[in-house]
């Protein structure tokens, strides 16, 4: 499905295809967890869904610090 967010880290609407159900999505708003009412996603579509974030933009909040 088709999911539309707006970021709260750029403001960004941001659509992505997740393969998750009109059901899943609203076992989650009526307060089940999204890890259990969605345990086949990743952690990226999980935080797009609940936040708006991008994996993009995760990576430019929080970078991989280099090892010196």
């Amino acid at each position: 499905m088709m999911v539309t967010r707006v970021s709260t880290y750029s403001s960004t609407t941001n659509t992505q295809e997740i393969d998750v159900t009109h059901e899943q999505l609203d076992a989650w708003r009526s307060g089940v967890s999204i890890q259990v009412a969605m345990p086949h996603l990743s952690a990226d579509e999980r935080e797009f869904i609940m936040t708006g974030i991008t994996s993009d933009e995760w990576t430019k909040l929080f970078p991989v610090e280099k090892e010196c």
